[in-house]
Order: C-alpha cells, then structure tokens, then sequence
C-alpha cells in the first residue's frame, strides 16, 4: 500500500522560508491527488495545498496563496511545499496525504484524502 515520508520541517523565525519534501512509495503515483495539510496546537487539520500528480494543476487555501508553493518531481515521485513569508499562526504539524483520483478531479476538495504521513513539525517565532 502507499506509503508517505514527509521531511524538511523545522524552526525558522517569521518572515522565513522553509521547503517540506513528502516521498511517495508502494504504489501508483500517476493519476493521484498529493496534498498538504497542516494542524495547528488546538486546532482542527486544514487543507493547506494540492496538486494533481497528472496535470501538475495546483489548489491553495486562501491563507496561504501566494506565499506558498506545492510543486513536484515526477521522477522521484516526491511533491515539495515551498513555504515564503511564514508567520507564526503558520506553525503546524504538516501532514502529507493522496487519494487516487483520474482525470479532471478536483484535487482541492480537502475531505477526500484518505491515506497519510507522519508529520513533519513547523515552528515559526516571531
């Protein structure tokens, strides 16, 4: 079954950059959902960002469109999330997630993944 590895988390001061690696192994990569989300201390998961692994078309959450990134690296079967201008409210664990989807599926339509990774912590100070 798939498995998902994420890294690249850390503790960076506001204003900073960070670039979060999520590595997808065990089964299909093409045709797939990649997503990002993210859970704050007391806070529920919320979807962050998304890609579809066939089109390369991207979905970004308002709170973060147009500082964060989400890209990916066919080859290696890895997505990455490009994370500028961070602030402290964006301190979270970060959480990769896929579901397999075709065609022309709406990949930002949080509610359907249905497989994870372990997390990678982000820590923004201010």
């Amino acid at each position: 079954q798939v498995q998902l590895v994420e890294s690249g988390g850390g503790s960076v001061q506001a204003g900073g950059s960070l670039r979060l690696s999520c590595q997808f192994s065990g089964d299909t990569y093409s045709r797939n959902c990649m997503a990002w989300f993210r859970q704050g201390l007391g806070k529920e998961r919320e979807g962050v960002a998304a890609i579809k692994t066939d089109t390369n078309y991207d979905w970004y959450d308002n709170s973060v469109k147009g500082r964060f990134s989400i890209s990916q690296d066919v080859a290696k079967k890895t997505v990455y999330l490009q994370m500028n201008g961070l602030k402290p409210e964006d301190s979270a664990m970060y959480y990769c997630a896929t579901v397999a989807r075709g065609g022309g599926w709406n990949c930002g339509f949080w509610r359907q993944y249905d497989k994870w990774g372990q997390g990678t912590q982000v820590t923004v100070s201010s």
